[in-house]
């Protein structure tokens, strides 16, 4: 035995791992000598040879190195990586010694090693942490694998994540800002960039109405809101979260040293010479860092005509008549992301003609439109809804749109001018339309100003579209009554369907579908206005009327196979 570690090509020391397996037969002396030779020729570790000679398997010498030298044995498959201790261990000093910190207690730290015999390594880590280092025993092959995943640098994860590098290009003024920002330099690396690129093509391609990037202890989520839905897209590393929140901030023109208040702004990006697309930019600072935000505000949809948003017929006709008359006002209500912007702007699109003068006021601005003035609202600097207002009524006006009524000041004002011959189109935020009215009475809108002015509201909702791959669903006849059916609609001349799933689709669905409440205000729901009627009588009037309610509304969109029942009935209360 002497003899041949005695050798010049062996001259190295035995490892304490050889020697073990020696001792107790698991190798022979020359099947250690050999290995000890190919590992110093090569400048790698004795377990490295070992574990490539096919001597033993990974699980067999972990399981004799925890029975030999008495440490524990743990399957690195069964922790969670995420609740790793990450900073305690230099990096470079990790992947040399291949050891990772499992769990520190007090001045005392467990390490996962698959070779416990290499006190050197040990040592070092002891050293460096300042701690008493307990091993505990992994196999080879994990700890091999984890350390690699753990040394992946996040420029290599991004750029693995982007793949193909995306075409595209942000509008010249955005580009201007970013090349005048002092820390553009700092942010302007070409992954990160990349990757931002990748995920808003992402979402265009996907349909998706919002991108939120979201920080959390452990890891980043990036979720798309696809129909209505939000679904995981993206986990990158952790570590990119600042950079990415500041590129985002650049190209929307934020302050980057600013982390600790909200802030609101926009982007556009250029897709082709004659597609271009906005991006409405919200931050939030959280615990964790910065979440962010973007609505993707997509101008082609407001070109889409009135016919696309799902309107009925009878609905259609009242809504054109109401938009068309000289003066009065259209309120148009729903929860956030119901899709009352872009209601708004195809009514301002079907009037927007050369002789008419239209002003809109927006916090901010969503969709540009040609021929339409339009203004964003700036509180900070004292530009509010209400000033806005006013300085539309010195600018000649015939439509006003007011992007949101808040507060009794601004309400007034588009009250005022919905009573001296100007059409005031705005939103409010109710569950529907009688109880809009209401609303406005609790702001405090004189009963008889509201009577005088509004002369249409419209709530709405957005349904998710069924895909073509849809399938008649059998539903029991009691459960559609208890949705709202009549007994007398079932009579077997329709079919209620159900979503089945295709590769075209999102989980059976595709698309939206509006489902409307169209309440025009009529004498009788003047009356009860003047009598400061409350939401139900205002709802029972209108139904007598022959409005029909959202739910009712939801429900024929279920007869003429457009979503399914589970939809209407998730999206609207009866």
């Amino acid at each position: 035995m002497a003899a041949v570690l005695s050798t010049p090509a062996n001259s190295s020391p035995m490892s304490g791992l050889a020697r073990a397996l020696l001792q107790a037969g698991q190798l022979t002396a020359e099947q250690v000598a050999l290995l000890q030779h190919k590992a110093s020729e090569d400048k790698s570790q004795f377990i490295d040879k070992l574990i490539a000679g096919g001597s033993i398997d990974c699980a067999t010498l972990a399981v004799f190195c925890s029975e030999t030298f008495g440490y524990p044995l743990i399957d690195l498959g069964a922790l969670d990586l995420a609740l790793l201790p990450s900073d305690i261990i230099d990096a470079k000093l990790m992947q040399s010694h291949r050891v990772i910190a499992l769990a520190k207690r007090g001045n005392k730290m467990s390490v996962a090693v698959s070779d416990p015999t290499n006190i050197a390594a040990l040592d070092q880590v002891k050293f460096q942490t300042e701690t008493s280092v307990e091993p505990v025993i992994v196999a080879h092959d994990a700890l091999l694998s984890l350390l690699a995943s753990l040394g992946k640098s996040a420029e290599q994860t991004l750029n693995e994540m982007v793949g193909d590098e995306q075409e595209i290009q942000f509008i010249e003024e955005d580009a201007a800002a970013l090349a005048a920002e002092p820390a553009a330099s700092e942010i302007d690396d070409a992954p990160i960039v990349k990757f931002l690129n990748k995920i808003l093509m992402d979402a265009i391609n996907c349909g998706a109405s919002d991108i939120h990037f979201e920080p959390f202890e452990k890891f980043y989520r990036i979720r798309l809101r696809v129909d209505g839905v939000l679904r995981d897209h993206a986990q990158p590393p952790l570590s990119i979260r600042e950079k990415l929140v500041s590129r985002i901030k650049i190209l929307s023109r934020l302050d980057i040293s600013e982390k600790r208040v909200p802030q609101d702004g926009r982007m556009k990006l250029v897709l082709s010479a004659t597609r271009a697309i906005d991006f409405r930019v919200s931050t939030l600072p959280t615990l964790f860092g910065e979440k962010t935000v973007i609505r993707i505000l997509d101008p082609s949809q407001a070109q889409m005509g009135i016919d696309a948003l799902g309107y009925d017929p009878d609905q259609k006709e009242l809504l054109l008549a109401a938009i068309q008359r000289p003066y009065g006002m259209v309120l148009v209500t729903g929860p956030t992301g119901s899709g009352k912007t872009v209601s708004l702007y195809t009514c301002l699109n079907v009037i927007n003609k050369p002789g008419i003068n239209i002003a809109t006021a927006e916090d901010p601005a969503e969709i540009n439109m040609p021929g339409v003035n339009q203004v964003n609202v700036n509180e900070r600097a004292g530009l509010t809804f209400a000033v806005a207002l006013r300085a539309f009524l010195r600018q000649d006006p015939d439509v006003i749109m007011v992007g949101e009524i808040r507060d009794l000041e601004t309400a007034d004002i588009a009250v005022k001018a919905a009573q001296t011959g100007h059409m005031v189109f705005s939103t409010l935020h109710t569950n529907d339309a009688p109880s809009t009215l209401t609303r406005l009475m609790n702001m405090g809108v004189a009963p008889f100003n509201i009577a005088s002015s509004v002369i249409m509201i419209t709530a709405q909702r957005l349904a998710r579209r069924l895909c073509s791959c849809k399938q008649p669903a059998a539903i029991l006849d009691e459960v559609l009554l208890a949705a709202g059916f009549k007994r007398e609609e079932l009579d077997g001349s329709w079919t209620p369907y159900r979503a089945v799933g295709c590769e075209r689709c999102n989980g059976g669905y595709k698309g939206r579908v509006g489902i409307y409440q169209i309440m025009p205000i009529t004498e009788a729901i003047e009356r009860l206005i003047l009598s400061q009627g409350t939401a139900p009588e205002i709802a029972r009037q209108a139904e007598r009327e022959g409005v029909r309610s959202l739910r009712q509304s939801g429900l024929l969109k279920v007869k003429q196979g457009l979503t399914s029942l589970e939809e209407v009935l998730g999206c609207t209360n009866e």
